[in-house]
């Protein structure tokens, strides 16, 4: 089937149950691991929380396949395969304000994972506590390769190029405008049809949940049934060399086997990777005065253990109208006690649109203040306040964390992205101020 053509199922932690049609039946009825599986599958589950978790919050899947996980050999380390890393303590901290100009594509081959980059990011997967940011770039496929994380959760956030995903539960597309999510542990391989580019968030601590609602009600943001989980889709290959990637404690390990790994042939549980198309969202927005804070805007959040506090935030600003009356529009000047890591998928962000660049980033650290540049706050302060169409053709994100992050040697020095000048866009701020004194002369 081609990919255009791929069936998805529909929900949001929903308890799926899929068999590839090539093999009716091939689910066990009735219980998970039989003497016998079906056409002589091995049986073989995939937990994404301990055992004893609680059922609201239990995530596990049930895998039918062709060899069970184990058939491979040891794994070896790959050494620096790419420019990931989880040592944050290579740069001296830095709370200044950041921007990168767009990521560079590479013109030769690369494919996902030598094109991985870390950007920033804090904690450490054997705490189970922590995140980090990353760019791909690459332009060629994952050929007779896959890759696990067993550290964390990635969302991918496509910038340029479709990526076409295999794992071991289905297939999915994700084009711009479209984010993926692969759980802790779930096999994949990317292929692309050209440049591309994204953003990725690893989390390391919990799987990503949809937001409460609270007062908006049982309706709105994100909702459930808009996200997309692959259908059961095997292969049947042997005798070939197939190297399997494994991040593990941010190390990169490959093992090889003579088989492909995508030959998962039925599944039934609710841990599975998932897409969601971000023109889906339903956005909530003041309609009298003042500007709402951008949680109004959360997609996903992946929650620590203090209430209401996240690891990390996915956060979009998308299409939408403002009518507040006597307010000023744009997003307000701010310190905060989050960090947040900008991104641009296309189009041109209001606050900024001559600084942020569809493909690059800015990161404003805990505390340090932020806000709109100096020609968006005088045209926002004087414009007629009629109902506007805002960030039309435009999506711009956001990662926001609790944590304190880290900017990497490549971040910082080796992708040779950080614009020196950033900082001016706020230097040319007039002071308006006029004293009771000053008035009255």
């Amino acid at each position: 089937m081609a990919w255009h053509q791929l069936q998805y199922q529909s929900g949001f932690g929903n308890e799926f149950a899929t068999c590839d049609p090539r093999c009716p039946d091939a689910l066990p009825k009735g219980q998970n691991n039989p003497q016998k599986c079906p056409y002589g599958l091995y049986a073989e589950q995939l937990s994404g929380t301990a055992f004893t978790a609680p059922r609201e919050s239990n995530r596990r899947t049930w895998l039918y396949r062709i060899r069970p996980s184990v058939c491979h050999e040891p794994f070896t380390a790959l050494g620096q395969c790419n420019d990931t890393t989880i040592r944050w303590d290579d740069e001296p901290p830095n709370p200044n304000q950041t921007l990168w100009r767009p990521f560079e594509i590479p013109s030769g081959a690369m494919d996902f994972v030598s094109g991985l980059h870390t950007v920033c990011g804090a904690g450490h997967p054997r705490d189970r506590c922590g995140l980090a940011i990353h760019v791909y770039c690459c332009t060629v496929g994952m050929a007779d390769t896959c890759m696990y994380n067993s550290d964390g959760h990635f969302l991918i956030v496509p910038q340029q190029g479709e990526l076409h995903i295999t794992t071991e539960l289905g297939r999915l597309a994700a084009k711009p405008n479209e984010i993926c999510v692969i759980p802790q542990g779930v096999k994949f391989a990317v292929d692309v049809s050209g440049p591309s580019r994204g953003y990725v968030l690893e989390v390391y601590n919990n799987h990503f949940q949809l937001p409460n609602l609270g007062p908006i009600g049982a309706n709105g943001l994100a909702n459930p049934r808009d996200f997309l989980s692959p259908c059961a889709w095997f292969e049947d290959r042997d005798g070939i060399e197939f190297h399997v990637i494994s991040k593990f404690q941010g190390s990169w390990f490959r093992a090889r086997q003579q088989h492909s790994p995508f030959d998962v042939v039925a599944w039934h549980g609710n841990l599975t990777p998932y897409k969601y198309d971000l023109a889906n969202f339903m956005v909530i927005n003041a309609t009298a005065f003042d500007h709402a804070d951008p949680s109004i805007f959360t997609v996903l959040t992946c929650p620590s253990e203090r209430p209401g506090t996240a690891i990390a935030d996915f956060v979009i600003f998308p299409p939408r109208w403002a009518v507040q009356e006597h307010t000023f529009r744009p997003p307000y000047y701010h310190r905060n006690c989050m960090s947040e890591f900008m991104g641009l998928i296309y189009g041109a962000y209001e606050a900024k649109e001559d600084s942020l660049r569809p493909g690059g980033a800015t990161l404003h650290s805990m505390m340090t203040p932020h806000g709109p540049d100096a020609q968006c706050f005088e045209a926002a302060s004087t414009e007629p306040l009629q109902p506007k169409h805002i960030a039309a053709g435009t999506q711009a994100f956001m990662f926001e964390s609790s944590l304190g992050l880290a900017i990497t040697t490549w971040g910082q020095r080796t992708c040779d992205k950080i614009s020196k000048d950033y900082y001016k866009c706020w230097q040319s701020l007039k002071k308006h101020f006029k004293s009771p004194e000053k008035a009255e002369e």
